[in-house]
């Protein structure tokens, strides 16, 4: 059923209309639904494939088919968010847009699972992005509609405890399913549609009183852009966002390779390493995520936490730069896990309170997506770049590099303003 809240529910006064332990559970679900379908390919399956598909040269593939499925999230999100914002139907305005959008991911991630060519897995991903990115862009304005200000802090760390226990379950799932690319792709789908419905199925959808006019062809692509001078704490928030996700992508994408170049493992003990380093990761996210967003909430401080461990993220890439061994890997996975779990918990709520327009979060929110997905487009290239300094291979350049980008994510997050 659908609820008629005020138009504005993102500045209520904190202290009105908290959100209940079931509705934090429920998007809490949801998120994981959506990113165990489409992160499970981006760590570990899409390796996979382009090895299937070119055994000489897969980080070839993957630096062709990853960039052009990011510009799918890149134009998807805002637009997709910004529909929601002005979408009214008995179902509200968000669902249908999340379900419509977990569903095609199914069905894209069908067609990954079975592409015989580049061209084809190209496209397939393309239509992959675009769906969850729907699916994804929903689900955090139902964020920003529902959570006051009081709780943000602990539905961002939820957010981000789901988004990485789903990462380690499809990390997983490549273990037992190694052999079998088709269901390596479906099974997660799978989930994010199961997980995705029960949110749909037990929480409200909000609709204000006045409605959003609907934007035109022209107003579509107007939403791509939030003016940063108009803006500046908005702009430095989303700079950050960028870096730190450009430096993460930098690594995650060549991680399966970095194992077996790097390290010299053979593929099924790369991947079990692989899977290993994502639990211990997950394991300190996990810690480090619960604490910080409680923490958060409690001080009302968030740069501290973000600045943090921005710059604690670049010190474990740094370790990953001079590892030599598994057991150094697993060290630096520790210390990325812990870094960017109090990252994950504490940047949403930070953005939320950096928002231009809070009627409509959609939109702006689907801004600051585009620092998510846009990295995801750079990284391959800028890794690749990297990786061939010195005849090919350079791992150390790669890590050092994007630990170089974690860095400047840290030194842009001091000048914010409007948040302590």
């Amino acid at each position: 059923m659908t609820t008629e809240l005020p138009a504005a529910p993102v500045t209520a006064d904190p202290g009105q209309n908290p959100v209940s332990r079931l509705y934090l559970a429920a998007l809490g679900v949801a998120q994981a639904g959506i990113f165990v379908a489409i992160l499970s390919p981006v760590f570990v399956t899409m390796q996979l494939k382009a090895e299937d598909l070119n055994p000489d040269n897969p980080a070839a593939v993957i630096g062709t088919v990853l960039p052009i499925g990011a510009l799918g999230a890149i134009f998807g999100n805002p637009i997709f968010g910004a529909l929601s914002d002005s979408t009214r139907t008995r179902w509200g305005r968000r669902k249908p847009w999340l379900m419509g959008g977990i569903v095609v991911l199914l069905a894209g991630l069908a067609w990954v699972g079975a592409s015989t060519s580049v061209a084809m897995l190209t496209v397939a991903w393309l239509v992959c992005q675009l769906a969850s990115n729907a699916a994804s862009a929903s689900l955090l304005a139902s964020f920003a509609d529902n959570v006051p200000a009081a709780q943000r802090g602990q539905a961002s760390s939820i957010l981000a405890l789901s988004q990485n226990i789903s990462i380690l379950a499809g990390t997983y799932a490549a273990v037992v399913l190694v052999g079998n690319l088709g269901l390596l792709f479906v099974v997660p789908g799978v989930l994010g549609v199961v997980m995705v419905t029960f949110y749909v199925m037990v929480t409200p959808d909000v609709l204000p009183h006045e409605r959003v006019p609907r934007p035109s062809i022209i107003g579509l692509f107007t939403t791509l852009w939030t003016n940063p001078l108009k803006y500046p704490d908005f702009g430095l928030a989303w700079w950050s966002r960028f870096c730190v996700i450009l430096a993460t992508t930098m690594f995650t994408t060549y991680r399966l390779l970095y194992m077996k170049d790097h390290l010299g493992l053979e593929e099924d003990a790369a991947v079990k390493a692989v899977a290993n380093g994502v639990l211990f990761y997950t394991i300190a996210l996990l810690a480090a995520a619960a604490a910080s967003g409680w923490l958060t909430d409690r001080l009302q401080r968030r740069k501290i936490f973000v600045a943090g461990s921005t710059l604690m993220f670049g010190f474990g890439l740094v370790v990953l730069a001079l590892a030599g061994t598994v057991a150094v890997f697993y060290l630096a996975e520790i210390i990325l896990g812990f870094a960017y779990g109090i990252y994950a918990a504490v940047d949403n709520a930070l953005v939320v309170e950096v928002l231009p327009d809070p009627d409509k979060p959609g939109k702006d929110l689907g801004v600051i997506n585009i620092a998510n997905s846009l990295p995801q487009s750079l990284a391959p290239v800028v890794g690749l770049t990297l990786l061939g300094l010195g005849g090919g291979d350079n791992y150390p350049a790669l890590l050092w590099g994007a630990a170089f980008v974690a860095l400047i994510g840290t030194l842009v997050i001091i000048p914010i303003r409007s948040v302590r």
